[in-house]
């Protein structure tokens, strides 16, 4: 397994391959990763894991996956681990994902504007805590290649998800499902279509992470028909329920 140090981005939520993750940084700590992140050329990748939570908090005040809307002074004074118990790794989720931060963009009082996308899996070996940030030492994650008939099994089980997908979205839409539009055009690759739909659909972190977790394509797609035949069912009773961008997620507070 290739092996890699790098920042770690602690958050109540959990990051999966191709989806995009704004953030607005405002912590030092975090704003100490930014400006390191910075340093390096802009032709090679600025690469930090994304980990969810398992005990503990964001250190931001505002609710998990708003946007800071007011103005907040610079937050100084926390070592890296603060918020995160004596043993940080036992905090986390031991599987993440890095993401590569395409725009990172300083704002005139320090804080950050940081565009990243999620790309690979990574399993979580130790956290260190002695520098200005927390950094991890990750092992590439790679989902267990199927079989010839798994393969098959994994298409078939992609276009079951992409059904109950548009009929969860226009469940969510509060439409009859005959008289709203498709949409925006799914992928076909089964991969792709098993974490669009996981990072998509209205879910909280334990289950969002199950999915992140899952050892191959065929196992998060059958998870995921089944979640999808159960919320569709349950939100005809929640018409309020908020429609979901399928590829962006809200802005983190940090």
């Amino acid at each position: 397994m290739t092996t890699a140090r790098l920042p770690l981005f602690p958050l109540n939520a959990v990051l999966f391959p191709g989806l995009v993750l704004p953030l607005n940084v405002f912590e030092e700590r975090y704003r100490a990763m930014m400006r390191e992140l910075l340093k390096s050329d802009e032709d090679e990748p600025r690469r930090f894991v994304v980990v969810a939570i398992r005990d503990g908090r964001e250190t931001a005040p505002t609710g998990t996956g708003m946007p800071d809307t007011t103005a907040r002074p610079a937050i100084t004074g926390r070592a890296p681990a603060d918020g995160f118990g004596p043993d940080p790794v036992q905090t986390f989720h031991r599987v993440g994902c890095v993401a590569d931060a395409a725009t990172i963009r300083e704002r005139a009082d320090g804080s950050f504007e940081v565009l990243a996308t999620g790309t690979t899996r990574v399993r979580l070996l130790s956290v260190e805590s002695s520098g200005p940030y927390l950094t991890a030492e990750v092992e590439d994650l790679a989902e267990e290649p199927p079989g010839e008939d798994e393969g098959d099994e994994a298409g078939a089980l992609a276009e079951g998800v992409l059904r109950a997908f548009r009929a969860y979205q226009k469940r969510l839409a509060g439409a009859n499902e005959r008289s709203l539009a498709t949409g925006a055009e799914l992928p076909d690759d089964p991969s792709v279509v098993s974490y669009l739909v996981a990072a998509a659909t209205v879910l909280d972190v334990p289950t969002k992470q199950r999915l992140l977790q899952a050892p191959d394509t065929a196992t998060r797609l059958r998870e995921e028909l089944t979640l999808l035949r159960r919320e569709t069912a349950m939100i005809r009773h929640l018409p309020s329920l908020p429609a979901t961008d399928l590829t962006r997620a809200p802005t983190h507070p940090n």
